[in-house]
Parts: C-alpha cells; sequence; structure tokens
C-alpha cells in the first residue's frame, strides 16, 4: 500500500506496525481455524461410532443382568470407650 508523499513519518510507522499486527493475527486466526476443523472432524467421528454403538450394542440388552449390586457391608461397630470403662 503506497501512502502520499506529504505522510507525515510518525503516521506512516503506525500504520506499518499495524499492517503488520493485523497479518500476524490474521495468521493466528488461520492457525485456530485449521484446529477448530481438526477437532469438529474427530469429534464427528467419535458421535458417529458412539451413535452405532447404541444402535448396534457388542450384547443384546436382555444378556444383561438386571439384578442390584449387592448391598455394601457396613463396618464393625467397635463399643465406646465409656461402655469398657464400666
Amino acid at each position: 500500500m503506497s501512502l502520499p508523499s506529504d505522510t507525515p513519518q510518525g503516521v506512516a510507522d503506525a500504520l506499518g506496525y499495524l499492517q503488520h499486527h493485523l497479518q500476524e493475527l490474521t495468521e493466528r486466526q488461520h492457525v485456530s481455524k485449521s484446529n477448530i476443523n481438526s477437532t469438529l472432524a474427530a469429534l464427528t467421528v467419535q458421535l458417529q461410532q458412539l451413535t452405532q454403538l447404541v444402535a448396534n450394542p457388542p450384547l443384546p440388552l436382555s444378556a444383561i443382568p438386571n439384578t442390584p449390586p449387592p448391598p455394601i457391608p457396613s463396618p464393625p461397630v467397635s463399643p465406646s470407650p465409656a461402655l469398657l470403662m464400666r
């Protein structure tokens, strides 16, 4: 971009500085866009895999036992020190 010949040096320097940083930000934006697209593609593949698993589970649901888990045993209760002193 060419500037008029009567452009003050300070303005020209500021414009050059801003153009440089605009170029850096544009490059970062392209990298971010690429990363987002890669992540989105990976998530899409995972979603397709999960959808297939839900539609076609490896085991029939009737083969999975529908019994509740065994109860968790409670810890043994030790007598309080006051009862032992009697």
